[in-house]
């Protein structure tokens, strides 16, 4: 019987098995280091919350919890993964950890993003709290 949990397994060692066969001989790195170099590529150090302040809203930029770094990377590789062209699901993951590795892909591009809209909206930090 095939769980959630067991699904999700097979997809990621799939994935990890696709990444080995067309990356990891290339990079001589063995395909779990170039998912957490992935990984490390893609989860971003800073958000962006709304705070009403006066009758105004304001795009106040806050560093992330070390605990929700990590899971906001994931939900943004596998949200991201779903979205590309493939046949599997494992495929789809598979490219887009080889494009976050690289540092390219729609989940790198996410976390530049909100890098980007967090130094834009640096003046004003100081509504943190």
């Amino acid at each position: 019987m095939d769980g959630k949990k067991t699904v999700a397994f097979k997809i990621f060692y799939d994935a990890l098995a696709i990444v080995e066969e067309k990356l990891a001989k290339k990079e001589e790195k063995p395909s779990l280091e170039i998912w957490k170099q992935a990984l490390d590529n893609i989860t971003p150090q800073v958000e962006v919350k709304s705070r009403r302040v006066g009758g105004a809203t304001f795009q106040v930029p806050t560093e992330i919890n070390a605990s929700r770094k990590r899971s906001i990377g994931i939900k943004n590789m596998i949200n991201y993964s779903r979205k590309r062209s493939g046949h599997s699901m494992a495929e789809k993951l598979s490219s887009e950890i080889m494009a976050a590795y690289k540092g390219e892909g729609a989940a790198y591009k996410r976390k530049e993003d909100t890098h980007r809209m967090a130094e834009a909206n640096r003046a004003f930090a100081h509504f943190r709290f």
